[in-house]
């Protein structure tokens, strides 16, 4: 599953296959009531296909355990609203992502995303050390055999935004941002700092687009985040992200400057 890390996964599925042997359930039977295939069970529990939080919530409901995977992967991975968002990142085709204020999840180094999660003063060490893993396992979807397209425009703001103490560690990101841009599939833009007040200041965005042709949408604040359906609020979306779009600098000149900002601190 790749919102939380392996060794979770692993469980959740172990869990999965001896509850559906002790309730003397075929993989036919359980994939029927779960509503899967019966070589979707076996390709899930012989571990060459990801399980997912459908499949999970279809454990569920052919197990009639009222939720318990669920609330379990909740408990040891990410939060129960972005486990949607999840589902959609590692199926698309094509992602799209607007950060006024930090690197994307997807781009962050181990070091900065732990720094990013420490800001959660509920979080314990635990916690962050599970999310710190489930960041990093999510972006292996960028190099897998047929990764999605990535295109990525943040605000000069994120680039160059630093703690006291933490030059280093920025330096670090920012070189392993520029390294990430240098690949075939993943575009990432810079809107420098003299563009001024532009629409993607009222926050982050996200888009995927399906393989169905579809498109899918996200927005996170303080509280969690919620995925996007409606066509209405999608049009919203797309017409910010062409706003943000077009403020932002070419792929190489965006690249210049995330090296130019690194070398400040190297």
């Amino acid at each position: 599953m790749a919102d939380i890390p392996n060794p979770v996964a692993a469980f959740i599925v172990g869990e999965i296959r001896r509850a559906r042997g002790a309730a003397g359930m075929t993989q036919e039977a359980f994939g029927r009531a779960a509503g899967f295939s019966a070589s979707h069970v076996s390709a899930v529990e012989g571990g060459t296909r990801a399980v997912t939080l459908d499949f999970i919530r279809g454990a569920d409901r052919a197990l009639g355990n009222g939720g318990l995977l669920e609330r379990l992967a909740t408990k040891l991975g990410a939060p129960a609203w972005f486990l949607p968002w999840l589902d959609a990142e590692r199926s698309a085709t094509q992602l799209r992502y607007f950060e006024p204020n930090l690197i994307p999840g997807l781009l962050q180094s181990e070091a900065y995303a732990r720094a990013v999660l420490r800001l959660d003063p509920r979080l314990t060490d635990d916690e962050v050390d599970r999310r710190v893993a489930g960041r990093l396992e999510r972006q292996a979807i960028l190099t897998r055999t047929s990764p999605p397209q990535l295109v990525v425009v943040v605000d000069e703001g994120a680039v160059r935004r630093v703690g006291d103490g933490s030059e280093k560690q920025m330096a670090e990101q920012l070189l392993h941002l520029a390294a990430c841009a240098e690949r075939p599939n993943i575009n990432v833009h810079v809107i420098p700092a003299d563009v001024g007040l532009h629409a993607g200041l009222s926050g982050p965005l996200s888009l995927a687009h399906m393989p169905d042709g579809s498109w899918i949408g996200y927005l996170e604040n303080q509280l969690g985040g919620d995925v996007v359906h409606r066509p209405a609020d999608l049009d919203t979306l797309f017409q910010r992200w062409e706003s943000v779009r077009t403020e932002a600098l070419s792929r190489r000149q965006s690249l210049d400057l995330i090296k130019e900002a690194a070398n400040q601190w190297i």
